[in-house]
């Protein structure tokens, strides 16, 4: 590994608690624009030692009962049934603390502004099919497996909570193999180090490193459980908050960040929606074979419209400069988050599996369309 540029990203489960509380949060957001698209909902979730708070700003307020209830069936659903898992979806305490939005924030939000200011970094390259960092897609396909086996044999002993981390080797910029995997993962009493390692490496790090062959060799350092036990998780083991894992979300460090979280947040904040569109435009660069590598970042200040400012950066990969290419993204994409909204239709309950493996690189999202690409290449010609 020595000779190689490591980089390293890291990926946690549905059971892990900040992601819990992630999926809590985009639930209730869910729950609201079902009933009300145009809604204003900026949810934060706090997930401890047997209680569970859901605080934040909402208009229209949902019942508190209604709010109970989607929370109690997100941590069901996660697996957490039982108190020695970590927590107990049926016995929890919940508090639920929602209060409509500030009024000063809404005047400006009505007139089409920006719900809040700051600034939103889109990202993608040619490392996966999908158009994301190696290290990231790995590390996500591993928690998705880690999840998936558990619930499809949990004679296994696997819990809800888990994390994995993948370091890959670069050489100029390009990655040459998957250097080192670390998983760890809760599981039953009872359980050796041994135990788990073998199922960790049978039934998840064996067949997720099959799908990338070109990466793998018999030099795989692999790490399981690195404390050699894992029993207490979840709540119980690490409380969990919404947006605490912002980096799990996007692209794994490979690219810069605001530092606005998404989760429980409806489109007119625009860490979520411009952060989805800077993505798609970034996305269709790379598909337009216009760039190998691309990074867009826009800025808005609260209650505008027009974004503050706008930046492409092709990292020198680019097949024409990083000016024209700024002025073809200008003319071919809509930047207020008004139009943002119409364009990617983000008001409609589709947030609940954002909270899961990352909100990019998977399928099924208006925001990894490349649609535009044939319009972006027009316009540079």
């Amino acid at each position: 590994m020595a000779d190689l540029d490591l980089f390293s990203s890291e990926s946690v489960t549905e059971g892990h608690p900040d992601k819990l509380a992630d999926a809590v949060s985009d639930a209730v957001l869910d729950l609201v624009l079902t009933q009300t698209p145009k809604a204003r909902v900026a949810v934060e979730t706090l997930l401890g030692h047997g209680f569970a708070v859901v605080a934040g700003e909402v208009t229209p307020v949902p019942s508190a009962e209604a709010v109970e209830k989607v929370l109690r069936d997100v941590v069901r659903d996660c697996g957490y049934t039982a108190d020695q898992l970590g927590f107990n979806c049926t016995s929890c305490k919940v508090d639920v603390r929602l209060h409509g939005q500030s009024s000063d924030i809404a005047v400006g939000v009505d007139d089409g502004g920006a719900g809040d200011q700051g600034m939103m970094f889109g990202y993608a390259c040619r490392e996966t099919p999908e158009l994301m960092p190696l290290p990231i897609t790995v590390a996500h396909a591993l928690t998705a497996k880690l999840a998936s086996v558990r619930r499809a044999k949990p004679e296994l002993g696997l819990r809800p909570d888990g994390k994995s981390q993948v370091t890959v080797g670069y050489e100029k910029g390009l990655p040459k193999r998957i250097a080192a995997v670390v998983i760890a993962t809760q599981h039953d009493e009872g359980m050796s180090l041994g135990q788990v390692r073998e199922i960790v490496d049978a039934e998840v790090v064996k067949p997720v490193l099959a799908e990338y062959p070109d990466f793998v060799d018999d030099d795989l350092y692999l790490v399981v459980n690195g404390t050699g036990v894992f029993i207490v998780g979840g709540p119980e083991g690490d409380t969990g908050v919404t947006g605490r894992k912002i980096i799990v979300d996007t692209y794994g460090g490979m690219a810069r960040h605001g530092g606005g979280a998404f989760s429980g947040k409806d489109p007119t904040k625009v860490d979520r929606s411009a952060s989805y569109l800077t993505r798609y435009i970034a996305k269709n660069v790379v598909a337009a074979e216009l760039a190998e590598r691309c990074e867009i970042q826009l800025a808005y200040a609260i209650g505008k419209a027009d974004p503050m400012s706008v930046r492409v950066d092709t990292f020198g990969t680019g097949r024409v400069s990083d000016e024209k290419l700024l002025k073809a993204v200008k003319e071919v994409f809509p930047l207020t988050p008004g139009a943002i909204i119409k364009l990617l239709d983000l008001q409609r309950p589709i947030y609940r599996q954002t909270a899961l493996n990352g909100h990019f690189g998977k399928p099924g999202f208006p925001w990894e369309a490349t649609d535009k690409a044939s319009d972006l290449s027009f316009k540079v010609a």
